[in-house]
């Protein structure tokens, strides 16, 4: 039996669920006790960025504590001690409160697909800041007996952060969860939408609007591409952005008054499955920003299990990954990524590009993404 333990939130992050899906898919037995701390990944790098926010983050913090320190207690009494301890993402913090009540004798699997340093230095900070982050980030590996991580390039940043650390990192895949591959249309057996009508490819971007994402290498793409099929006839281009961000004011002018953008602030976790699902083409990340090249960010995954053709960068984990299953763009080049977004148009190039995505859905599934965990669990003698 695993436990899967901590502050985190499947609905706004939702990996830990990915996790907990696939484990289970793999024949084991997951218990989770989890009290949210109700902060997205955006406010806790602020208040981790702010000092004079610490204190507020702390409150919320001991009062999720003082509930898990409960839930374990009565959990014990009522099963026993478990087999492993999965800390849900964005676990800096409760990888320590995990140590300390289940104690050397279990072993504790941090989720740490983030790295507090490097993300925060990814939006712009220096300094002090990052020092105190990156000794945020060696805590919490260090509590670990096996940490998870996404990429090898993130396995890699593992050995710099502790080098004694190194060969406890584990690759992870993101994946998607369930509800992507619920949402698709083949799966409401609705069929993918026809590749020779004539009605606009729909486009659509998700996301917080960092520079990981290369929002603006976007923004510069579609002003160039959306007055463009607009002049030339034929099917027009539209495309949703969905989001916010520190980018998104930039973005914003840029895009003032091209054609065929439609802006939503927030979607609901429950609902993005469904809209992303409605659109032709899923907008992935474009940054050439050092940590741009080591992720496969969240909405790859989504936009396969939704059905979704994926238009991404072209970087070494995400062509390594899926990248037969993808269309891959330069990092950082609007030019080629509005010549590919217009070659869609084509319905036969459409239809390719539906096809080699349909095949790499199943890459994205829980229990695919899960597999090395398992084996992993199942050598140490943790078995369903």
């Amino acid at each position: 039996m695993i436990v899967a333990f901590g502050t985190y939130d499947a609905a706004r992050h939702p990996r830990v669920g990915v996790l907990v899906a696939g484990l289970r898919a793999h024949g084991y037995a997951v218990h989770e006790l989890d009290r949210p701390l109700g902060l997205s990944t955006a406010q806790r790098v602020r208040m981790l960025r702010q000092p004079w926010r610490l204190p507020a983050l702390l409150v919320r913090l001991l009062r999720c504590w003082a509930l898990l320190v409960g839930d374990v207690a009565a959990h014990r009494r009522a099963h026993g001690r478990p087999d492993a301890v999965l800390v849900g993402y964005l676990g800096h913090f409760d990888v320590v409160l995990a140590r300390l009540v289940f104690g050397r004798r279990t072993p504790i699997l941090l989720d740490h697909l983030v790295f507090a340093a490097d993300t925060a230095t990814d939006r712009g900070a220096r300094g002090a800041r990052v020092a105190l982050l990156r000794g945020l980030d060696r805590l919490a590996v260090t509590r670990a007996d096996v940490v998870l991580l996404d990429t090898p390039e993130h396995a890699r940043m593992l050995a710099d952060v502790v080098p004694s650390r190194a060969a406890r990192g584990l690759v992870v895949p993101v994946g998607a969860p369930q509800e992507w591959f619920d949402a698709a249309p083949d799966a409401r057996g609705s069929g993918s939408g026809g590749a020779h009508d004539d009605r606009p490819l729909r486009l659509v971007f998700f996301g917080l609007f960092t520079p990981l994402q290369g929002t603006l290498v976007l923004a510069d793409a579609l002003a160039d591409a959306l007055p463009r099929a607009a002049a030339a006839g034929g099917r027009a281009l539209e495309v949703t952005l969905v989001g916010s961000g520190q980018d998104l004011p930039a973005v914003r002018a840029r895009l003032a008054g091209v054609p065929g953008v439609t802006w939503r602030d927030w979607v609901e976790p429950a609902d993005l499955p469904a809209l992303v699902a409605a659109h032709d083409v899923c907008l992935g990340i474009f940054s050439a920003t050092p940590k741009g090249l080591r992720v496969v960010p969240n909405k790859v995954f989504q936009g396969l299990a939704a059905g979704c053709v994926v238009v991404t960068s072209d970087t070494g984990p995400q062509r390594r990954l899926l990248g037969d299953h993808l269309g891959l763009v330069a990092p950082a080049d609007p030019a080629a990524l509005a010549e590919r977004l217009l070659a869609l148009r084509d319905p036969g190039a459409l239809a390719a590009a539906r096809a080699r995505a349909a095949t790499g859905r199943d890459l994205a599934r829980p229990a695919a993404v899960v597999g090395p965990l398992a084996r992993l669990l199942a050598s140490r003698g943790v078995r369903p």
